[in-house]
């Protein structure tokens, strides 16, 4: 079961992919997205893991990273 410091998280990344991402434009160097990648990090993980592993995702978002398919594990 989702706690609701989850539930808000996940809530801020749908307000992010339905607001903010189509005025950006599809970017993203990684297959899933990031977004998706937070989305399943934060089901499968929790919170607090979730949240880490998304940081460490979006901090390799860079152009010196290739990028390419990096799931949540």
């Amino acid at each position: 079961m989702a706690s609701p410091i989850q539930h808000a998280l996940m809530f801020i990344v749908r307000v992010y992919r339905y607001a903010i991402s189509p005025l950006l434009g599809p970017a993203c160097r990684f297959t899933p997205s990031c977004s998706e990648y937070c989305m399943d990090a934060l089901r499968k993980h929790g919170a607090l893991r979730g949240s880490w592993l998304t940081l460490v995702r979006l901090l390799k978002c860079h152009p010196f990273h290739p990028g390419g398919y990096d799931p949540v594990r």
